[in-house]
């Protein structure tokens, strides 16, 4: 059904083999798209990737709270209103577990 072939390296623009087990792999995924880039090229990517923590290029903001529960001072990453209550760290997983 699948065969062999050479395709060429979107990044570095060298040829390399999209194999008929690689094809049927990502069919079997559901992937439409052949793959752009070669091997080396895609596990350079996923590197950078990882070392700007998944590709987001700035930290998330947080913001100052007041725990509802245990009164501590902690940090959320969303602007509190002031209309719900807020917790920390140590009080929020307990809240989650339980509603399981």
């Amino acid at each position: 059904m699948f065969s062999d072939k050479v395709l060429t390296c979107r990044d570095c623009g060298r040829e390399f083999e999209f194999t008929a087990s690689e094809q049927e792999f990502y069919a079997e995924k559901g992937f439409t798209n052949e793959p752009g880039r070669c091997p080396e090229c895609r596990a350079a990517k996923k590197a950078q990737n990882r070392n700007n923590g998944g590709g987001f290029s700035r930290q998330r903001e947080m913001f100052p709270a007041v725990c509802a529960n245990c009164g501590k001072e902690t940090t959320v990453p969303f602007q509190p209103s002031g209309n719900k209550p807020v917790y920390c760290r140590d009080c929020y997983q307990p809240r989650t577990r339980s509603n399981w």
